[in-house]
């Protein structure tokens, strides 16, 4: 597809019993925005045609969808949902596409939109989309009617708002996970990595810091490192610490103007705090994070736990298989895990696989660990993973101490 007018006849039949039926017509009233919606060489309308076995052409401000029925309904929704995307002011990339895609492909496309007003807002900082106008028409594209609701079933009327994005969720997991940061105070994340846990945690604290409901975010990180050991390093507190929470920074900066977030970290509106240095604090009017709780002991979670102030919130987010500690350590996730579920007021929010949306490879990854550790007894997964951390430990020792002996 390359952006061009194609025939509608190009269409793949349908498998299974969904007959190829009428086209549809969709059209899109503001034609500026249409260049972003396709893509460079229309390469959103060829990912949309390749995903959902549709044929699209898109003449002017029109694009004519031919396919199985259930597919066009979802061409439909994903291409109203990012055009009303578009109308707020946000932009599209191809990583909001295949999100659209992946939201679509886990919906009935065919189910009534709900009743919320068009634009309506839904929450902090949640917002319900808006879309085109439908017609079904017959063989020669031509008909008449307007539709146009399925565009605000995609995201279920979830989206963060911040100053520089709007944060659309790109799986039915990530839809769950917003509205749980915004309903409730304690919301745990659990999952691998790619899935968005830290991201949209840290999008819902920038709108909510925004919106005057909370007077600061507050980051925090176990200081350990991924089978390192970086030795001495120099600076302040924050210098030291810095290395651990750049994950929170730059997903901070992509929410917030990089003037802002400086004069914040400045004036302690953010703050960076070292879960080690926690103890004894009483975080009120605060948004926390902790992020990579699964290298936190079961005593600084309980700590960290036990921090949360009036009008405060808590996020955690962590994946039980990525875990640092030394051999032999519990991780205070997994023992938070054994309680916090009987706590009233926690949400705990369990990612898989099919919910990383970072490079495609990334999700293929993922799912060969997941294939090979469930093939090990859990006890010697442990162990692997361990005795492979210890072998990384053992050999930045050796470096360091043959570098020492070669200066002497």
């Amino acid at each position: 597809m390359s952006g061009s007018e194609k025939n509608l006849s190009g269409g793949r039949a349908a498998q299974g019993s969904a007959l190829i039926g009428e086209p549809l017509l969709l059209e899109f009233d503001n034609n500026r925005l249409l260049p972003e919606l396709y893509g460079e060489h229309g390469k959103h309308l060829s990912r949309i045609e390749q995903t959902l076995d549709v044929s699209l052409a898109n003449r002017g401000n029109q694009v004519f969808v031919s396919g199985a029925a259930d597919n066009c309904a979802r061409a439909e929704q994903v291409l109203s949902a990012l055009y009303a995307h578009l109308e707020r002011g946000a932009e599209v990339t191809g990583g909001d596409v295949d999100g659209a895609l992946r939201l679509s492909l886990g919906s009935n496309p065919n189910a009534d939109a709900d009743d919320t007003p068009e634009g309506a807002p839904d929450g902090a900082g949640v917002t319900k989309p808006k879309s085109g106008k439908t017609t079904r028409g017959n063989s020669n594209g031509k008909g008449t009617g307007r539709g146009g609701e399925k565009g605000k079933k995609l995201y279920g009327g979830v989206a963060l708002r911040t100053q520089r994005r709007e944060v659309l969720p790109r799986s039915s997991t990530q839809a769950d996970y917003i509205q749980a940061l915004v309903k409730n105070e304690l919301v745990v994340g659990l999952g691998p990595a790619g899935t968005g846990k830290t991201y949209l945690a840290v999008a819902a604290a920038a709108t909510m810091l925004v919106e005057g409901k909370v007077d600061r975010i507050i980051l925090s990180r176990p200081a350990v490192e991924a089978g390192e050991n970086l030795g001495f390093l120099p600076g302040d507190m924050r210098d030291k610490v810095d290395p651990y929470l750049r994950p929170l920074y730059d997903a901070l900066y992509d929410m917030l103007p990089g003037p802002q977030v400086t004069r914040s970290l400045e004036s302690g509106e953010i703050e960076i705090a070292p879960l080690a240095f926690m103890r004894g604090r009483t975080l009120s009017n605060s948004f926390v994070i902790l992020d990579e709780s699964q290298n936190a002991t079961p005593m600084q979670m309980k700590m960290f736990l036990t921090r949360m102030g009036e009008n405060s919130r808590m996020v955690i987010t962590g994946d039980p298989s990525q875990i640092d500690l030394p051999f032999g350590a519990k991780s205070g996730l997994k023992d938070a895990m054994e309680i916090l579920p009987k706590v009233r007021g926690v949400d705990i929010i369990r990612f898989g696989e099919e919910d990383v949306v970072r490079h495609d490879m990334v999700t293929r990854i993922v799912k060969a660990y997941n294939r090979r550790d469930a093939t090990l007894p859990p006890q010697g997964r442990e162990r692997r993973t361990r005795k492979a951390d210890d072998k990384v430990d053992d050999k930045v020792d050796n470096t360091v101490d043959n570098k020492v002996d070669n200066n002497d």
